[in-house]
């Protein structure tokens, strides 16, 4: 087969542009300027509004969203391609070994095999145009001992640069406090961008690395509702979950007080979680339910973003009523009896509503730090009128926590809200059929 020079010409021309569009012309750069952080990308500001999770990237793009995150390269290449093809970038991560599963930061080959697994990694997707930085670690630092992994950690940013100048590190620590920020700041000395992730304590962060000195760009790398850690407990020690509308709330307050308003540092920010897990509940975390539904949060988000609401907002939780009584903490029932309960909700489109009504005892498989748990069995026949806006519920006979789940849905975006409650077998321990302690549950923040 014979091919002309000027062929072979245009094809090496066109390898070139290709090869350059994916490396030279994808640099990103962290730079200050007058006191103010910013992220460049080949040239251009770009302020993170960042999702955490990889489900449903469509829905991150058409809300105004311009970033996803992972926390491992599972699945790296699809996960980047996709994110390209939706017009995204990506904060990939690589899973640092925690102390608490089992790793020994004494062990120096086991240290050495970590970097250079992320070695051939950065190898590898360096130069994927979606790729914008990468993040090294999630919260290793939670129930450690050991401080050799800061250094760890720190080898493996160098290593990173040494590989790839064209694309920033960060890392990720859970909540920031004086000790964690001073190892940031005096070890961690190869990383660019510091990465917090943190709940119902982020009116904290400004303070802690005002206090301590920190001068550099930071991220919020996680941020959503209050924790179930910090948030207020029942007698019997079950956190109770703000509903879907006062989680909205709270990311609007949030976003608004502490992200975008800090943006002097605050380069950007990770919701969390774009997708859906067991994690104390089965709602407490994911922006979109165990069906794939959007829920309240994800209209404020996007009007943090995008700078206005969806024309199609979710439903809203109102209040809910048990035995007509709306202001309920402590809920203890006598076993097998019957209870009214009714939910109000609204939904600003005027939509139909859909309700369901589900019963759980409480979960018992808790977990720290995201580790992965299990969703405790639904409890079969004992709610009555479950597709209904006013349900009956049959308190189990067996003593113990439980928790009642109501689902509300126009067809397209879900709102949702459960409430705890104990069964006490002992007939003195209930007066008539139920016995509460009232409380308002307006405030979460008053309570911690």
């Amino acid at each position: 087969m014979q091919i002309q020079f000027g062929s072979i010409t245009t094809l090496i021309a066109c390898l070139l542009f290709v090869f350059k569009g994916y490396g030279q012309d994808n640099k990103v750069e962290v730079v200050e300027k007058n006191g103010t952080w910013s992220l460049l990308v080949n040239g251009e500001d770009f302020y993170i509004k960042g999702a955490g999770g990889d489900d449903q990237m469509d829905v991150v793009k058409a809300c105004g969203g311009n970033t996803i995150r992972t926390w491992g390269v599972d699945n790296a290449q699809e996960i980047l391609d996709e994110a390209h093809e939706k017009g995204l970038k990506v904060m990939l991560g690589f899973w640092i070994q925690h102390e608490r599963h089992g790793f020994d930061y004494n062990d120096e080959g086991k240290v050495k095999g970590q970097l250079e697994s992320f070695r051939r990694a950065v190898q590898k997707y360096k130069d994927h145009p979606a790729l914008l930085m990468w993040g090294l670690g999630n919260e290793y630092e939670l129930e450690y001992s050991n401080t050799k992994v800061w250094k760890a950690v720190n080898d493996i940013a160098k290593m990173v640069h040494e590989e790839d100048p064209n694309h920033p590190t960060s890392t990720v620590t859970a909540g920031t406090n004086p000790e964690k920020l001073k190892f940031v700041m005096e070890v961690l000395t190869e990383i660019d961008i510091y990465g917090i992730n943190t709940y119902g304590d982020i009116g904290n962060v400004k303070t802690v690395l005002k206090k301590g000195g920190f001068k550099g760009p930071y991220m919020i790398t996680e941020w959503g509702p209050n924790g179930h850690w910090e948030s207020p407990k029942t007698m019997w020690s079950s956190s109770v979950e703000q509903t879907s509308t006062e989680k909205a709330a709270s990311y609007l307050t949030r976003y608004q007080e502490h992200i975008s308003s800090q943006s002097a540092q605050c380069i950007g920010s990770f919701a969390f979680l774009w997708g859906q897990k067991q994690e104390y509940t089965s709602t407490w975390y994911g922006l979109f339910t165990e069906t794939g539904m959007r829920t309240e949060a994800i209209d404020v988000l996007e009007y943090c973003w995008s700078g206005k609401y969806p024309e199609n907002r979710s439903p809203s939780i109102d209040s809910i009523h048990f035995e007509q009584i709306s202001k309920i903490k402590n809920l203890i029932l006598a076993p097998g009896e019957k209870y009214d309960v009714k939910l109000f909700a609204s939904d600003k489109n005027e939509d139909k509503l859909n309700y369901r009504w589900e019963l759980y005892p409480e979960s018992t498989d808790l977990k720290t730090g995201g580790d992965a748990e299990n969703k405790p069995p639904l409890i079969y026949g004992h709610v009555k009128k479950s597709k209904t806006q006013s349900a009956i519920l049959k308190a189990p006979v067996n003593e113990g926590r439980y928790r009642l789940f109501v689902f509300v849905d126009d067809g397209k975006k879900m709102a949702y809200m459960n409430l705890p409650f104990y069964v006490q077998n002992d007939p003195s321990a209930v007066s008539g059929k139920v016995r509460f302690k009232l409380q308002t549950l307006k405030s979460f923040n008053e309570e911690n």
